[in-house]
């Protein structure tokens, strides 16, 4: 699936906003992508673009080679899971699963093959016979993806499905909508501004912002080498240090040096990555404790530097849960090898 040059413009004349600017981007065939990113980001209005629902201002949609771009919903091998589920209140799982089959024209031996199959593939056989308002959240979005998948589409799309769900049920399925895509084989395209969830679940991710895309790569590329400002903090939590850059690393506010790779003159560094340290060691940066927070296995120490620039660190909570650092402490502060990166702002 290939979104090129895509722009869509809502209003007209001075009036007129840009949601998409000039978007392109490719997904590849079987994968798990994630479009990332704050409300008013632009990810809907893509994911709406991609199923037909809106049409671009100008760019295409490609869908397996095929331009799609002026093509009806019902004309594109593409389904969408809503984020309301929007089930047929009347009708029963089975017939839920079963009715794109049926408004295709499918046999009844053949929808019900396929019906069984679904319900099987989402662990629903034996709620076939139930209305859906019998169901619980969690259960509903289940009937939600397989009749999604029951026609075998080319590219599912789904639309932060999982923001209804309470915190426990929103991770089991992110680990089940991993499971479903894995088996299917089928393109899966999903939105959110959940961070976690992004991690979780993709093969690649789009952080987008003002209608543009920032960066596009692997979990862990992005976590580990974000590109600018805005996604070393939208993906996680991260800390910013201005620097000079200087030929292979950084100088850092206490005129020491350090290794750092990319390029700009913002140094980031996840709170995992900070080292807390004597404050008399050599070579770093001195610091004042002026908060300390318990979340269990992880106690967050916050921190100010002498220049007024705060930082937090994430240390592993000692077993007994007695605190290891006291606000007013002062400390000095390290990196991790190769945990320091140069980006822009």
């Amino acid at each position: 699936m290939i979104a090129r040059d895509v722009i869509k413009a809502f209003g007209q004349g001075e009036h007129s906003v840009r949601a998409l600017d000039n978007v392109s981007c490719e997904i590849r065939q079987g994968e798990f992508f994630t479009l990332l990113g704050p409300s008013g980001c632009g990810k809907t209005t893509l994911l709406r673009l991609i199923a037909g629902f809106e049409m671009p201002s100008s760019g295409q949609i490609l869908i397996d080679g095929t331009d799609v771009t002026g093509r009806p919903p019902n004309r594109r091998e593409v389904n969408t899971v809503f984020q309301s589920y929007a089930l047929f209140p009347h009708l029963t799982v089975a017939e839920n699963v079963g009715f794109a089959l049926k408004m295709q024209g499918k046999s009844k031996a053949e929808t019900g093959a396929r019906v069984s199959e679904m319900l099987a593939l989402v662990k629903l056989e034996a709620m076939a016979g139930r209305r859906t308002s019998q169901l619980s959240g969690g259960q509903q979005q289940r009937v939600a993806l397989a009749r999604a998948l029951a026609p075998r589409p080319k590219v599912l799309l789904l639309d932060e499905p999982l923001s209804a769900l309470d915190l426990k049920l929103r991770k089991e399925m992110q680990v089940e909508l991993k499971r479903l895509q894995t088996e299917t084989g089928i393109t899966f395209v999903f939105v959110t501004h959940d961070q976690e969830e992004a991690l979780t679940m993709s093969d690649r991710i789009a952080v987008m912002s003002a209608g543009k895309i920032q960066q596009v790569g692997g979990p862990r590329e992005i976590y580990t080498a974000p590109v600018n400002r805005f996604v070393a903090d939208f993906i996680g939590e991260t800390n910013f240090i201005p620097v000079r850059p200087v030929e292979g690393g950084a100088r850092l506010p206490n005129g020491s040096v350090i290794a750092a790779q990319g390029s700009g003159t913002l140094l980031t560094i996840r709170p995992e990555q900070l080292r807390l340290v004597p404050a008399d060691s050599p070579g770093s940066l001195k610091a004042r404790v002026t908060n300390v927070v318990y979340f269990g296995t992880d106690t967050h120490v916050y921190l100010e530097l002498e220049d007024g620039t705060g930082l937090t660190a994430r240390v592993p909570s000692p077993a007994d849960g007695a605190p290891m650092h006291q606000t007013g402490q002062r400390l000095g502060l390290g990196f991790a090898e190769g945990a320091a990166r140069l980006i822009r702002e």
